[in-house]
């Protein structure tokens, strides 16, 4: 039988947990003290875990958008903030215009996009459009899998500059795009990188978030749970006994503690579509984080299933 991340959840809940239908929304919503990550190059602290958004697409005025508007519902009301999008996402970005606006939040969010052309007034054009769409300010404006990034990072600089932006940054989801990470950190003072990082895949370890404690870089990390990798290879596999020394109550909680717990500014953004997934990765917020030593058990026990 196929686990749903859904069956997880409860699976993972135990004899004594915390119940997501009862009592688990109850204590996010009466715990202020969610765990923030402080952005090192103005001391901003957001919240620790924020949404990718690839998912959310079509018709804005459909009752299909209706799962996409109690996610973000769920995910504010509890206390997250950040949300990532970008304009090669379908139409995320119009799509989230209208449902924060419909919700009168979009003011309220810490807003991340990107930008993807080798044309610095092809890049202009494409960002200006990302205001419109996403109807209010961006915080944080990416240079999309490194394409165009000298000319997009040249006018990105000059926003920030302006006011028009507050951060800038560079992202991949790829291993293969590493070295070239490490290198535009090294030449541009960015504000943060996005890579993919998880138990799954913990390359960006090596080099890449070290240097970004060093130059004092936050890091938004995109597939924290491996491309689905990490619940195939927990299906059937109970909670260990160390999850509850981090207060985790399922298994996302603990692929997020163990991402937000690394020493470098790190804030996952898990593709978050549901509101019960929304719900749960707000939970590993909440209470204690694994230290240096846990960290090396959980990455060891779950190397063992993959």
């Amino acid at each position: 039988m196929k686990l749903t991340r859904r069956d997880l959840i409860k699976l993972s809940a135990g004899a004594g947990a915390i119940s997501l239908s009862t009592g688990w929304s109850s204590m996010l919503a009466a715990n202020p003290a969610l765990i923030k990550t402080t952005i090192p190059s103005t001391g901003q602290q957001v919240p620790a875990v924020g949404i990718g958004t690839v998912k959310f697409r079509g018709d804005p005025s459909s009752a299909e958008m209706a799962p996409f508007r109690e996610t973000l519902k769920k995910f504010y009301s509890l206390g997250g903030r950040l949300l990532d999008t970008s304009p090669n996402y379908g139409n995320s970005e119009e799509v989230l215009g209208h449902l924060l606006a419909d919700l009168e939040i979009r003011d309220k969010v810490f807003m991340a996009t990107k930008v993807d052309r080798e044309d610095q007034a092809e890049g202009i054009k494409r960002m200006e459009g990302s205001f419109r769409r996403l109807g209010g300010e961006i915080d944080l404006m990416q240079v999309h899998n490194l394409r165009g990034t000298d000319v997009e990072l040249e006018t990105m600089q000059a926003w920030k500059k302006e006011g028009r932006i507050k951060y800038i940054g560079i992202t991949t989801h790829r291993v293969s795009q590493h070295d070239e990470i490490e290198r535009f950190m090294k030449k541009y003072p960015l504000d943060f990188i996005q890579v993919n990082y998880s138990m799954a895949d913990r390359a960006a370890a090596n080099r890449l978030l070290p240097l970004a404690q060093d130059k004092g870089v936050a890091v938004l990390v995109n597939r924290p749970f491996g491309k689905g990798e990490l619940f195939n290879a927990v299906k059937g596999v109970k909670l260990p006994g160390w999850a509850a020394e981090i207060d985790a109550q399922s298994w996302g909680q603990v692929f997020l503690k163990y991402i937000i717990s690394h020493p470098a500014a790190t804030i996952p953004i898990p593709g978050t579509s549901k509101p019960h997934h929304a719900e749960d990765n707000v939970g590993a917020m909440i209470g204690r984080l694994p230290d240096e030593r846990l960290r090396e058990d959980m990455a060891g026990f779950i190397a063992k299933l993959l």
